[in-house]
């Protein structure tokens, strides 16, 4: 839904303001209310491509031109001077290509995404099951991700993130909330005619909430993990959620 040289601008301005921090997320999208939302912003695939297609001809546009890479003519007659070649976008922000993120929602996608050099960030959502638990299925995506990396000889290391709902029952509130008994499982449904895996949420007592995360081998796998929290509930109860996690869940597991 966005066009990639604009977007780059962007992008390229945002992280000059932020002093080099910004970590851009992209992605092509997950199925919203809007039926085929992308064409009420102007685009359409060309035929005999799909909207997945389009939006990977869109994000390698953009990484090459946040890299830097010449794109437009210029003026043979500008009313000042043109260094010489194609025209960049600008501004530039160097360093801001290796702080792209790629929401990838399959294993072949995370592979896709090592061989263009971004990181990986995989959610709650594969859209795609052999079967086996969310969170190995998601490793294994991961251990994918990393062996094209490896494959494709970028020289620096890349970042992989993933998302969980985590939820320490500390308080009434929170046992109000999530109380459920600790019994979650992953959820399995048809996404775009697909069947998809949703990985479970965490909620318990802070004891038994950390032994359950030890057994998430994705969250092992990742260096990065976002707590996903309900926004519904409002500033001041997401800000107990997560000190929640940081006091009586972190320590024990070893994040920083």
């Amino acid at each position: 839904m966005e066009n990639p040289l604009y977007m780059a601008e962007d992008a390229g301005a945002a992280d000059l303001i932020a002093g080099g921090r910004l970590q851009l997320g992209i992605s092509r999208g997950s199925p919203e209310q809007v039926l085929e939302g992308y064409k009420y912003f102007g685009y359409v695939p060309p035929e005999g491509s799909t909207d997945a297609d389009m939006a990977r001809q869109h994000t390698e546009v953009f990484l090459r031109v946040i890299e830097g890479g010449g794109f437009a003519r210029p003026n043979p007659r500008p009313m000042f001077p043109n260094p010489p070649g194609l025209l960049p976008i600008e501004p530039q922000s160097p360093g801001l290509r290796d702080r792209i993120w790629w929401g990838a929602g399959t294993r072949a996608t995370a592979e896709w995404t090592a061989q263009q050099g971004m990181n990986l960030m995989s959610s709650t959502l594969l859209t795609e099951d052999t079967g086996v638990p969310f969170h190995q299925l998601q490793a294994e995506q991961i251990h994918r991700f990393r062996k094209a990396w490896a494959d494709a000889g970028h020289p620096h290391e890349p970042r992989v993130s993933v998302s969980r709902s985590i939820f320490a029952l500390v308080d009434d509130r929170d046992r109000a909330y999530f109380g459920r008994g600790g019994d979650e499982s992953d959820q399995v449904g048809v996404i775009d005619n697909s069947v998809a895996r949703f990985g479970r949420s965490y909620a318990d007592e802070p004891d038994k909430l950390i032994e359950q995360l030890r057994e998430d081998e994705a969250i092992a796998a990742a260096d990065t993990l976002l707590l996903t929290v309900p926004n519904q509930l409002g500033v001041e109860y997401n800000a107990h959620v997560i000190e929640s996690i940081l006091t009586h869940v972190a320590p024990a597991l070893g994040w920083r």
